[in-house]
């Protein structure tokens, strides 16, 4: 098939303006065009599919309704924004979707103008919205600002501050669009029929046109309005649950299904003409047009994500069986049961598990609640939105030194989703907060011995592990033994052989690996360290000065994460603090992320674009090599 035969519509679609002109007749089949698009694209790139699936008419109608990029769009989470992209103005290069140097997953500034804010983490939107909408009343602007809430972003903290703090008189719209959960109280026939009514033309023209002739009335007009208003506000209420918006001083229109063009548009015409803070509840289906992920959105939510055997996969069967035999065990997961591992755990122990939704900080204070009163919590949360709970686990959790145990999943660079959701802080800014122990388990034998031993711990710890499975050359290499200790591993016997050591954690270990393999291909006996222990430092420093041989030697530490305030900064701390004498003769540096958050300009390994790649490694080892003082025992 021809692609103008594939997408007949959708091929006349060269930016935003041609979405406004085109005919009402010709909506459907750009509707249908577009989501074959998104399957045909998706299911190639990976990325997320069943949302956007979901909000096709939704974009389409306020690109057509509103004047974008003067009037701006923020989508919350951002991966609901690939519609968006396609119809603005990157239709041609969506094939790069999450490549390195194409388009983001997410909306991101810069990347076009129709872009007007970064959304990579959820329940953002409404703050930044809000933003925007008073910066134009103070200017005196006529933009208008939509922020379109789906997939949970409504449970985060954050968008209910924000609904809080807005002004009614602002040209604000929000749009809450209702796929997975479950918002109001009613959907009932009549509420179904009501919602319908309330959707079309002739109801706001009809509610206009008797608002002003009862309001003219002598005398009567005015009361009888009133008493009619609140009526209608009551039945609503009862219906809807509208009275959380409307207390709150904002315009609640809805709920409609918002898979349903015609009544989609016609909601939105009516919010830009209320000339205030307007709410609108859409429901729409996730999935929607394509039977695989209609039937089962959640394996659909992220095309291309691995679910056999890898650490997450691991952890959620092994807690599992923990549970069976422990009935103080429980989980905790912010709205990603599925993504952390979860979801037999759900199944089987139903009582003693936990989706919190979209609020990391209250998942970990939630969690030091529980351990307080004498449970075994376990909150899995991946790594780049666990710092959204900072200061819970300071506050919360570390300084009452309470046993809260937290899984830090995809605790690695992520090379698709790009810099909002790079996993690489965690060990930073856990390593500053006293009381907390922090483990990388390098195999899935490894997390079963640190679970088994998190069981019996009363103090709080972090197990962080990557998105991927065992490798067997970390297997061979470091476990070959059976080798069941917790601290250190090592590729290599008599530690007085070498000249250089590389240090390291995780899975980049393999790229320490392969450094080696070039140092000793040159005649430079090398040896790797894998540290499974990171904090106390004082343990996995102590470990290390065993393997360190007495004379000069380059030691090189290469990490996954941040340089400044990372695992290889405080460990040579706290080796050139306790072991002076040991380390005068040695020549050290650090590779690891250097003060930047790793963006791919191009096709290439993540690690070669982060500058922590085994070529990297080889490079600063060799000019470590090159300076080490001459050892006279060997002259």
């Amino acid at each position: 098939m021809m692609e103008a035969e594939k997408y007949p519509i959708l091929n006349k679609i060269n930016g935003n303006k041609d979405v406004r002109e085109l005919a009402a007749s010709d909506i459907p089949q750009l509707c249908t065009d577009i989501r074959e698009f998104l399957v045909e694209n998706v299911t190639k790139t990976g990325g997320h599919l069943a949302s956007n699936l979901g909000v096709v008419e939704l974009t389409v109608a306020i690109h057509r309704v509103f004047d974008l990029p003067h009037d701006r769009v923020i989508f919350d989470v951002g991966h609901q924004s690939y519609v968006h992209k396609i119809i603005s103005d990157r239709k041609d290069r969506f094939h790069t979707l999450r490549q390195g140097g194409g388009i983001s997953g997410f909306e991101k500034l810069g990347e076009s103008e129709f872009d007007s804010f970064g959304t990579g983490h959820a329940s953002t939107s409404v703050s930044a919205a809000l933003g925007y909408a008073e910066a134009d009343r103070i200017y005196g602007r006529d933009n208008y600002t939509i922020a379109v809430l789906g997939d949970g972003a409504f449970t985060g903290g954050m968008i209910h501050e924000a609904l809080n703090n807005c002004d009614k008189d602002l040209r604000l719209i929000v749009i809450l669009n209702e796929n997975e959960m479950s918002i109001s109280r009613n959907t009932g026939a009549l509420a179904k029929q009501i919602a319908k009514t309330r959707s079309s033309k002739r109801y706001f023209k009809f509610k206009r046109g008797t608002s002003s002739v009862l309001s003219k009335i002598p005398l009567i007009g005015k009361p009888l309005l009133s008493g009619m208003r609140r009526i209608k506000t009551f039945a609503k209420h009862a219906l809807y649950g509208a009275s959380y918006f409307e207390g709150l001083g904002l315009k609640y229109l809805g709920p409609i299904d918002g898979n349903n063009y015609t009544a989609v548009e016609h909601l939105l015409e009516e919010a830009k003409r209320q000339g205030t803070s307007v709410i609108l509840h859409l429901r729409t289906k996730k999935g929607k047009g394509y039977a695989p992920a209609e039937e089962n959105p959640s394996l659909y939510h992220s095309v291309g994500t691995p679910y056999d055997g890898n650490f997450s996969e691991h952890f959620g069967k092994k807690l599992t069986e923990m549970a069976k035999a422990d009935d103080k065990v429980c989980a905790i997961t912010a709205a990603m049961e599925d993504g952390v591992g979860l979801s037999e755990f759900a199944k089987a122990h139903p009582d003693r598990f936990f989706d919190v939704g979209i609020a990391e900080e209250h998942a970990i204070t939630f969690a030091a609640g529980l351990a307080a009163a004498g449970m075994k919590p376990y909150a899995a949360i991946y790594s780049t939105f666990l710092q959204r709970s900072y200061d819970s686990i300071i506050h919360d959790v570390a300084l009452q030194n309470l046993p809260v145990r937290m899984i830090v999943d995809r605790a690695s660079l992520a090379s698709g989703d790009g810099p909002t959701h790079h996993g690489i802080f965690d060990v930073a800014f856990l390593s500053s907060i006293p009381n907390l122990c922090l483990f990388a388990p390098a195999t899935l034998a490894s997390l079963d011995r640190f679970l088994d031993a998190s069981l019996h711990t009363n103090m709080p710890i972090a197990i962080r592990y990557p998105n991927m499975g065992d490798d067997e050359r970390i297997i061979d290499t470091f476990f070959k033994d059976d080798d069941t200790d917790t601290v250190a591993h090592t590729d290599f016997g008599d530690p007085e052989k070498n000249k250089a050591v590389i240090i390291t954690y995780g899975r980049i270990v393999t790229e320490a690996m392969a450094a080696a393999d070039k140092l000793r291909s040159q005649g430079i006996q090398t040896g790797v360290i894998l540290l499974e222990t990171l904090k106390p430092y004082s343990v996995s420093a102590e470990r290390i000065a065993k393997l360190l041989p007495s004379g000069p030697c380059a030691v090189l530490f290469l990490e996954e994460g941040m340089r400044y305030g990372g695992a290889g900064m405080l460990t040579f701390d706290k080796l050139s603090s306790k072991y002076e004498k040991l380390m005068k003769n040695k020549r050290t540096d650090i590779v690891a992320i250097d003060d930047n958050f790793v963006v791919r300009t191009q096709e290439e390994s993540v690690f070669r674009t982060a500058k922590i790649s085994a070529n990297d490694v080889l490079r600063t080892m060799v000019h470590l090599i090159a300076t080490l003082p001459i050892d006279k025992n060997n002259l």
